[in-house]
């Protein structure tokens, strides 16, 4: 009961941003781009980068795939394990002057997968191998506000992501002795 009497007052204190946000995508552009950083943020990106990897640094690439991949194994259940018991309804679930300009992924928004995996990955990607950083860290920031812009989360629940994904990449590189 606690939870959700919490989740409602910032819902409601967060409602005026999302509202801002959202409205950008009634433009047909902005919102087929947000759905396109939103899908590459499903997984597509992060796939195909573990992929290549190897073949373009070889052994080392291995190496950081596989850290990754472990990685992400770990967000995917812990991303799971809160996003079960936070059930925090989305948006525009809540509040009908959201528009939900894309197919969400299940019915509860806290915390943003997407942004999770993001920020995980992109602070992975530049402990290996720091070229990276910049792109990678505009996707991740496009794809963390993509998910406002499309009505699926919250800022909250963008920066619940993007802390778990923090934690988790400084976690997984101490343990292994990177940082």
């Amino acid at each position: 009961m606690a939870r959700r009497l919490a989740f409602e007052r910032f819902d409601q204190a967060e409602l005026r941003l999302c509202r801002y946000l959202n409205r950008s995508s009634s433009s047909r552009l902005v919102r087929q781009l947000f759905r396109g950083i939103s899908w590459l943020g499903d997984g597509w990106v992060w796939y195909g980068l573990l992929l290549a990897l190897p073949l373009i640094y070889g052994a080392r690439g291995g190496v950081a795939a596989a850290h990754m991949g472990l990685t992400a194994l770990v967000g995917i259940v812990i991303y799971k394990l809160v996003k079960t018991r936070a059930v925090r309804e989305r948006p525009y679930i809540t509040h009908s002057v959201i528009h939900c300009a894309s197919v969400p992924l299940d019915r509860y928004s806290f915390p943003s997968g997407h942004t999770l995996h993001a920020i995980s990955f992109t602070l992975l990607f530049a402990a290996y191998f720091p070229a990276w950083t910049a792109a990678l860290t505009a996707l991740a920031l496009l794809i963390a506000l993509s998910r406002v812009v499309l009505g699926l989360h919250y800022p909250t629940d963008v920066a619940a992501g993007a802390l778990l994904g923090g934690a988790l990449a400084m976690g997984s590189l101490m343990l292994v002795g990177a940082l």
